[in-house]
């Protein structure tokens, strides 16, 4: 079983994180930028990270031969703090890099007038750089911010098959769908969604343009969420191959529009800056 997923915040994990996705079938993942938890105090801040993102984590990634994409943006939380803002002046020359895949996550979390600007801005940045664009549902009043957003979208010179909703839930995938965009899912222990609930929306709404990612951050989360997706599916009835689509070929042919993935893990370098993921030892 090979898997995909889409959306998992390896900064907030550990290396054996990366050791137990590889053993359940992660060969490649894409890491979004999102908001640390600590509020940034500068724009330097954001930068330091997407930097992280485009090699400290793939190199960690490399060494438990798993391929390591990310996605690049102001955030939609932060994207209300003016001490933030000017990210989106910087935001183009990180969307050349060859490791990005897509713009993201942007959205709504309050959906302030704020959000409206940076979601708005960065839409267009990724017709701009021809990347897709991973876009965040907010957690509260979620039917409502997905209106919002797919407004937003038509509004843009993105087209939808480029947009990934994400965070979707059973109120919102028959809006998601209806818009043409791709339906993302993050599953997690006690919050968003679970296997079971997965499983019923892929029996009443198919596998096409599907994606379930598991989001694992720093809260309670599990990063092997995305395989016992895979397990629930064979257990209610899927066959091998809607896992394979689902798991691994919906996402890869999402983030193939960027034209940038490498799915191919070359043999790791023993130091990434002059350092290693080990301690102790030579």
């Amino acid at each position: 079983m090979r898997i995909f997923d889409p959306h998992i915040h390896m900064t907030s994990r550990t290396t054996d994180d990366y050791r137990a996705m590889y053993e359940a079938g992660v060969r490649a993942l894409v890491e979004p930028s999102f908001w640390l938890g600590q509020p940034r105090t500068s724009p330097a801040s954001f930068f330091d990270y997407f930097d992280a993102l485009l090699g400290w984590e793939p190199f960690r990634a490399s060494q438990y031969g798993i391929a390591h994409h990310c996605t690049l943006a102001l955030n939609p939380k932060e994207a209300n703090d003016p001490r933030c803002t000017p990210v989106l002046d910087a935001l183009p020359r990180y969307l050349e890099k060859d490791g990005v895949v897509a713009v993201g996550e942007i959205g709504y979390d309050s959906m302030t007038p704020a959000e409206d600007h940076a979601l708005a801005a960065q839409l267009q940045l990724a017709a701009d750089h021809q990347l897709p664009a991973l876009v965040h549902t907010p957690h509260r009043d979620k039917l409502a911010g997905l209106h919002r957003t797919i407004d937003v979208v038509r509004e843009s010179n993105l087209p939808p098959e480029f947009v990934l909703l994400d965070h979707l839930n059973e109120t919102t995938v028959e809006a998601a769908a209806d818009s043409g965009c791709w339906a993302g899912f993050s599953i997690y222990p006690d919050t968003k969604m679970d296997e079971d609930r997965m499983v019923a929306i892929l029996q009443n709404h198919g596998t096409e343009k599907m994606i379930v990612n598991s989001a694992a951050d720093w809260g309670r989360s599990d990063p092997l969420k995305t395989r016992k997706v895979a397990d629930a599916m064979l257990k209610a009835g899927f066959t091998e191959d809607d896992v394979d689509q689902v798991l691994w070929r919906n996402p890869v042919a999402f983030y193939g529009q960027s034209g940038r993935l490498q799915l191919d893990v070359a043999a790791p370098d023993p130091l990434h800056e002059g350092n290693s993921i080990l301690r102790g030892g030579e």
